[in-house]
């Protein structure tokens, strides 16, 4: 794959304002994930682990028991199976996740694992 032109990725909208593009690998994905303000990825959890760095924005992050607000240049690990959720508080948001292994759902074009309305 190489080099990564992130707007010839279609993007995929796994709740309202939050828009993600997923270029990956064998065991490894990328997520470029940008959120509108006030934008929430609800809390949900994943056997995938995620790693990330808040790009932009400034973004309420919850892992686990602990909730942040966090700035750019913020980075965090979430494990496998814990509880995590995002809001743009001061948006727009831009965050690159990382998950291993790569996330099935998001190689698919759809999500699995992120409540919505629709069940």
């Amino acid at each position: 794959m190489g080099f990564i032109d992130i707007d010839q990725y279609e993007p995929i909208e796994p709740v309202a304002g939050c828009k993600l593009r997923t270029p990956y690998g064998k065991n490894l994905m990328l997520s470029y994930l940008e959120m509108e303000q006030g934008a929430e990825i609800p809390l949900h959890n994943h056997p995938h682990e995620q790693g990330g760095i808040l790009l932009k924005g400034r973004l309420q992050l919850t892992i686990g028991d602990e909730t942040r607000v966090v700035e750019p240049g913020a980075m965090f690990i979430v494990p496998s199976n814990v509880p995590h959720r995002a809001v743009a508080i001061e948006g727009p948001t831009v965050v690159l996740d990382v998950f291993a292994p790569v996330r099935e759902d998001y190689a698919r074009q759809v999500n699995r694992y992120i409540p919505t309305d629709e069940g």
